[in-house]
């Protein structure tokens, strides 16, 4: 199955690429996927895999985060790379491939981030053009967070380098600043509670800042692509853009589908805190049908997993750390609630896993099932009947915001670049088999 269709056929594998896509092929290894929809592995273009946050790390590793996605059915991941205050973008880069190699057991890339502090010493154009030539084509930038934000005159500065680099921006789009004094308003009056996460991070807070950062790509001549919509006030602003003929693209998360904001009210609520918060009902629905008509284009999973002590160990909401796993469930929590719920179709999932991310972020040789393309395939059994739960699970972390979801529909068979990495559950893989790919410029241009 690919999003163009879909066709009962056999696929060859030769040299760790896809060879052929026809009927009554032969092979020295074959593997029967009757009953099986046969996808292209995923791409999850968002995640945080050993992220420093504050005092804490995210607890999935490299290895353990990618042994987790690959029995999900993802097999292409792209991290972050955040410097560290006066280091260079080109030695944040180093640090961050070190950490990766030799432990990530998928294929990985990067994006790299461009702090405020780096941006207010101007853009240095050769270094992102040395930057794109080691196949960082994408480049994060941030509304909010004291360190990382851009003032609005860097973000303008900024995305003009990169439009005119031809570099494809990507943006955490919320007003830092006012959801900075929405918070203290709350904390002088004695509201601490994680619900009140969600009121001061509200969702026109969320659009202000995406419309904003549309109208400065806009005058700057450059595309856009924002991470992790969460409100229908944001998805409308994009669809106005979009209809204008901007290019503004977008992505939201597995948590902004599934999940709503009652669950920072229950007790323990603390485990449900991420940026952008959880929302209501209608932020769902809005999201759902914005994947359907393609006015966002990606599901990811911001994947940035802590222990539940970890998450409980705030005195208020602000001291909790930020982020929820998803990075195992993604395909079928997006098989589940999408396809089977009639919102979108086999081929718009495929689409919003794998080939959108994989053409939008350069990974020529991903997201697809045809001749010339790395073997990442992911033989997706419906039948299967699985309960999310952190025995089942494969994170490296010791609750999961899913609950007890029951899904139908799992991986049997995951391929990664034609080396069967999980079989009925059981990971075959080597230690160390990802590999850094060198991505090219975005299918946006």
């Amino acid at each position: 199955m690919n999003p163009s269709g879909r066709f009962q056929g056999d696929i060859g594998i030769n040299d760790r690429a896809i060879e052929s896509v026809s009927k009554n092929l032969k092979g020295e290894n074959e593997i029967d996927a009757s009953g099986c929809f046969v996808v292209p592995g995923g791409v999850d273009p968002h995640t945080h895999l050993e992220m420093q946050s504050g005092e804490l790390v995210t607890s999935d590793t490299f290895h353990t985060g990618t042994i987790a996605a690959a029995h999900g059915g993802t097999t292409t991941i792209i991290d972050f790379v955040e410097p560290e205050k006066g280091v260079s973008l080109e030695e944040g880069l180093r640090q961050r491939k070190k950490s990766a190699n030799n432990e990530a057991q998928l294929d990985y890339s990067f994006h790299m981030t461009i702090p405020g502090w780096h941006a207010s010493r101007g853009i240095n154009e050769r270094e992102i053009i040395d930057l794109m030539d080691s196949g960082i084509t994408s480049f994060k930038l941030y509304q909010a967070y004291e360190g990382l934000r851009l003032e609005d005159d860097q973000l303008y500065q900024t995305l003009k380098t990169l439009g005119s680099l031809k570099a494809l921006p990507i943006i955490h789009s919320e007003n830092g600043p006012l959801s900075k004094t929405l918070q203290a308003e709350k904390l002088e009056e004695g509201k601490v509670e994680p619900r009140f996460h969600a009121a001061s991070k509200p969702p026109l807070q969320e659009a202000e800042a995406v419309s904003r950062a549309i109208d400065i790509a806009n005058l700057a001549d450059s595309p856009l692509y924002v991470v992790h919509v969460s409100a229908k006030e944001s998805v409308h602003k994009i669809q106005k853009a979009r209809g204008q003929g901007e290019s503004i693209y977008g992505e939201t998360c597995p948590q902004y589908l599934l999940l709503d904001k009652k669950l920072l009210e229950q007790t323990g609520g603390e485990k449900y805190i991420c940026s952008p918060p959880l929302r209501e009902a209608e932020d769902q629905k809005a999201l759902w049908k914005s994947l359907n008509s393609g006015v966002l284009q990606v599901v990811a999973t911001d994947h940035a997993p802590f222990t539940e002590a970890e998450k409980l160990s705030g005195d208020d909401f602000t001291q909790v750390p930020g982020g929820l796993p998803s990075i195992e469930g993604r395909l079928s929590f997006i098989y589940n609630a999408g396809v089977k719920s009639g919102k979108i179709s086999l081929e718009k999932w495929i689409n919003v896993t794998s080939t959108r991310p994989a053409r939008i972020f350069g990974l020529e040789k991903k997201g697809l099932l045809a001749p010339g393309y790395d073997a990442d395939i992911v033989v997706f059994d419906p039948k299967v009947n699985r309960v999310i739960s952190p025995e089942n699970l494969h994170e490296n972390v010791d609750w999961s915001p899913y609950g007890e979801l029951h899904v139908e529909g799992w991986p049997r068979t995951v391929i990664s670049k034609g080396d069967i990495l999980i079989s009925e559950g059981e990971y075959l893989g080597q230690t160390g088999i990802g590999e850094f790919v060198q991505r090219g410029a975005s299918s946006i241009y």
